[in-house]
């Protein structure tokens, strides 16, 4: 995601100054590719540049590139501006703006409902929280980078929202999966069947993107499993903060964190499809 969005933003005449990745050679090559310089440290990529990107894997991931001390984006941090696009857990979005603004920083969520593909053509679906005059003074790039932009409020909101997306999405991807594979299971012409989803109330997102995928068992990734998992159980930690039972959510994680445990987490969310047809696999 993050290579692509910087690719967009060289399309568009943003000056890229530098990228990282714990992966050395990804940031190497994305580096050459966009005439820019390859950092080796997190605190290299603050002193180059005054408006950074950030997208990692996990709550961990992001206190560790904010850490307080040793290599850190924090380092000589003031007046810098973070985009944070990860979905992470919303306490962890408020304790990195909370670091960035004691150091003189400012930080903003841009939560983003979209993929690898958007992110190239710059069709993101992007959800904003944080201080609102700091989403004004990012607007311009951010625009840039999405079709459809919305500031949700302060520090924590966009990332509740962009769990709740998830939360959806990760439940209807796991119903229509057990739909397709029952369908198999009595015989009936799944394309018919999906036909028929698509004018009735069984309709959805993901009976267009995931559809024939399942069928085919074409699991290519866009949105793993794993995140799946991951995104899943922050909506679902987020109700039990709340109070609220979400029994669709939970059963929704436990089947994308069988696909983990079984070495699946790296299809395609798609790849749901693998527990429920017959004659797949049998975990």
């Amino acid at each position: 995601m993050g290579a692509n969005m910087a690719r967009r933003l060289k399309e568009l005449g943003y000056e890229v100054t530098v990228v990282f990745d714990q992966h050395a050679p990804l940031a190497e090559s994305l580096a050459l590719e966009l005439s820019c310089h390859a950092a080796t440290t997190l605190a290299e990529v603050t002193s180059l540049a005054h408006v950074i990107l950030t997208v990692v894997t996990d709550d961990q991931a992001m206190h560790e590139i904010f850490a307080p001390s040793g290599d850190s984006l924090l380092a000589g941090a003031q007046g810098r501006l973070f985009l944070n696009c990860a979905t992470i857990s919303p306490q962890v979005h408020r304790d990195v703006a909370a670091a960035c603004e004691k150091v003189g920083a400012a930080a903003l969520e841009a939560c983003m409902a979209s993929s690898i593909t958007q992110a190239r053509e710059g069709t993101l679906y992007l959800m904003i929280g944080g201080n609102e005059s700091d989403y004004l003074a990012a607007e311009p790039l951010l625009r840039d980078l999405s079709t459809a932009l919305r500031y949700v409020g302060t520090t924590g909101k966009a990332a509740q929202v962009k769990a709740l997306v998830n939360m959806v999405m990760n439940i209807n991807t796991a119903g229509l999966a057990e739909g397709l594979g029952l369908g198999a299971a009595l015989g009936l012409d799944l394309a018919m069947l999906k036909e028929i989803f698509s004018q009735t109330g069984a309709n959805s997102r993901v009976l267009v993107t995931d559809g024939d995928d399942m069928i085919a068992r074409e699991h290519d990734c866009f949105f793993s499993a794993a995140h799946a998992a991951k995104d899943s159980g922050i909506a679902n930690a987020l109700a039990a903060e709340a109070g609220v039972k979400v029994p669709l959510s939970q059963a929704t994680q436990a089947q994308y964190d069988a696909m983990v445990a079984h070495g699946l987490g790296e299809l395609d969310k798609s790849g749901i499809a693998e527990l429920t047809f017959p004659g797949r696999a049998s975990i």
